[in-house]
């Protein structure tokens, strides 16, 4: 037995090393060019208000996300479904596409800013810290929408029939039930939202308002693009890494389950009050449909008619990201089943570590130490894609392990010991029962990986030129020219593949596992 399990023993853990020194090896690097260095006043505001921005985006997005869970986990209506997935499309919304949205609702010539002459009032500004925060909050409010409802789903039937049967009314239901759920579900949420925006880059570029208004992501991106100072670079990467390590590990230590104990699985539901409240979850749902659907209707209205007069710099974009999507989710997909088989057999710290390690850092602070590193023996421009996609397979790695391994555990004890006796290893073993038994979530975590390497705009921007940009940086670049049109069209483009990516993969694994 153990010498049928050797060749997976030796790949997984080689794989692991591999995965621990591309994240390491950058980290180490910028360690080394930032130890010393002191950092401005300027750089200690972008600090500041990478930190403000994000705590306020995590608390508007957890608090408002509060009642449209309670809706959602109380309430059955037509479009229930449809409503619920839209939940979950800003995550795979590539930011530079959310944001082109807000603007044309929320910007100089946007809806709400017509409106608001027609009526002969001033307009409203989106640029600077209310509107940073108004984008992530539109990026985020669906992610912590979906996580809340999740607490609420958790609620075991028993205890809501227990509650029914003694009378309980919305209060009492809310004091008895919904409170200690909340109270152990929402600071996991919060802190989870709290580590994306303080990595978030493509909104700040967007919608950052000068000196005062720049974050670590965009002081690094300024400092490696336009001043070549890498070590000041260097050292704001390691206070970002800092950062995003201490809010990664208290998400981690925060996020419980609510302790109500284990039900039967029955189907359940809140009882759903008339009255006010029934009003109240209507407007919830309708204000957070509105919120999510306008932005991406005013993209699909401003693209559509551009579409036939794109700039020359959009389809060769296009393809660039098309193939980096491609090959990132290809390789992130291996990496992440090879690991995932390997822990089902075998726990392991090693490879624990090397599949959740790249969650601490973000994408600019590996392109930074990648650069460090690349800069004195080739010119960094000239490997710009492959620099990408191996930050790509990085980052995405942890989304698609922790999808993956829950289904490998349970192969491995449904069909484990017969397949070893069956001495069925190697390729047969993985054509003729690990890939059809686990095509489903192969295909939803390729399709995610697929959809995050498109929409990307992180290392791409640090080191692209013309030759080597790709979509997401081609919109980010129409927009900062103020070409809305231009811009729309391609983002247009930029979300249509997305999305196409994301069910061409989705749906082959699922049609794979029928």
């Amino acid at each position: 037995m153990a010498s049928r399990a050797r060749p997976l023993n030796l790949i997984a853990p080689a794989l692991a090393a591999l995965l621990l020194a591309l994240v390491l090896a950058p980290l180490a690097a910028v360690g080394w060019r930032g130890a010393g260095m002191s950092l401005g006043p300027a750089d200690w505001t972008a600090v500041r208000f990478s930190v403000t921005q994000a705590l306020l985006s995590a608390a508007f997005s957890t608090l408002l996300a509060i009642p449209v869970a309670r809706a959602l986990a109380r309430r059955r209506f037509p479009g229930r479904g449809l409503l619920v997935t839209l939940m979950g499309a800003p995550f795979l919304l590539p930011a530079v596409v959310a944001v082109l949205g807000l603007l044309a609702v929320f910007g100089r010539s946007g809806v709400i800013n017509q409106a608001l002459v027609a009526l002969g009032l001033p307009p409203i500004s989106i640029y600077g810290l209310h509107g940073v925060v108004l984008a992530h909050v539109f990026l985020n409010l669906p992610l912590a929408t979906r996580m809340i409802l999740q607490g609420w789903l958790s609620i075991p039937a028993e205890r809501i029939r227990l509650a029914q049967s003694l009378g309980f009314g919305p209060s009492e239901t809310f004091r008895h039930l919904e409170w200690p759920m909340l109270r152990e579900v929402l600071p996991g949420v919060a802190l989870v939202i709290l580590v994306i925006c303080l990595t978030s880059f493509a909104v700040v570029l967007t919608l950052g308002g000068g000196p005062s208004a720049t974050t670590i992501e965009l002081a690094i991106y300024q400092a490696v693009r336009f001043e070549f100072d890498l070590g000041r670079a260097a050292g704001l990467a390691g206070v970002q890494l800092i950062l995003g390590g201490i809010a990664a590990l208290a998400a981690w230590i925060l996020t419980r389950p609510a302790g109500f104990g284990a039900g039967l699985d029955r189907d359940h539901s809140l009882a759903a009050p008339a009255g006010w409240r029934r009003w109240g979850d209507g407007m919830a749902l309708a204000a957070s449909a509105l919120f999510l659907v306008l932005p991406l209707a005013a993209v699909l209205w401003r693209g559509l008619p551009g579409l036939g007069d794109l700039p020359a710099s959009v389809l060769p974009a296009a393809v660039r990201s098309v193939l980096v999507a491609l090959i990132s989710a290809l390789l992130a997909t291996t990496a992440a089943l090879t690991l995932a088989l390997a822990a089902a057999r075998h726990r392991s710290t090693l490879l624990e570590g090397a599949a959740i390690l790249p969650l601490a850092t973000s994408g600019l602070v590996l392109g930074t130490g990648l650069f460090l590193l690349i800069q004195p023996f080739a010119p960094p421009m000239s490997l710009a894609l492959p620099v990408t996609i191996l930050v790509n397979v990085a980052l995405s790695l942890p989304y698609l392990y922790r999808i993956l391994l829950p289904e490998a555990r349970a192969l491995q004890a449904d069909y484990g010991r017969l397949a070893d006796s069956l001495a069925l290893k190697g390729w047969p073993r993985l054509r003729w029962l690990v890939l059809p038994r686990l095509a489903r979530p192969l295909g939803f975590g390729t399709g995610i990986a697929a959809a995050l390497s498109m929409g990307d705009l992180g290392v791409i921007a640090l080191f692209a030129g013309e030759r080597q940009a790709t979509l997401p940086l081609v919109v980010s670049q129409l927009t900062g020219a103020y070409r809305m049109e231009a811009a729309a069209s391609a983002a247009l483009i930029l979300v249509t593949l997305s999305f196409a990516l994301f069910w061409a993969c989705d749906a082959g694994g699922r049609r794979a596992a029928a």
